[in-house]
């Protein structure tokens, strides 16, 4: 069994290997300049920040639920409402500071115009916060 031999007809045929030494050295340069500029990608300003007292406000505001029925009857927090009523306590609402959320509750069978005049009541009393009360699951 031969493993070399001095024959000439050898060299026409391909390379089946790969050198790998040259890929090596590749990647040591690669890894050698990722390890010198990591360090200055991460850069930080100092700051001095002021320091205040203050005391957090752990008790947060519950908010106002107004209820629309199907016939535009009206609901403050649960209690029957007359639209005279929504207005005051709207206003009473509206001097708190903070100043509490107003979920708005409408049946899906009341007409718009409804929901628009307790809208349209209650920002023009100051009250910024408005959100409406939906049922999260899927209609059939």
């Amino acid at each position: 069994m031969a493993f070399g031999g001095f024959s000439q007809n050898h060299g026409s045929q391909p390379v089946a290997e790969i050198n790998m030494i040259p890929l090596i050295d590749v990647m040591l340069v690669l890894l050698a300049i990722f390890i010198v500029t990591t360090p200055l990608l991460t850069h930080a300003v100092k700051v001095d920040l002021p320091r205040v007292a203050s005391q957090v406000d752990l008790s947060p505001q519950e908010p106002v639920r107004v209820a629309i029925g199907p016939d535009g009857e009206l609901n403050w927090n649960g209690e029957p409402a007359s639209r005279a009523e929504l207005s005051l306590q709207l206003r009473n609402a509206a001097r708190r500071s903070p100043q509490p959320e107003v979920h708005i509750l409408a049946d899906e069978g009341v007409p718009y115009r409804h929901v628009a005049r307790v809208m349209a009541e209650t920002s023009h009393l100051g009250l910024t916060k408005i959100g409406f009360i939906t049922d999260p699951r899927p209609a059939h």
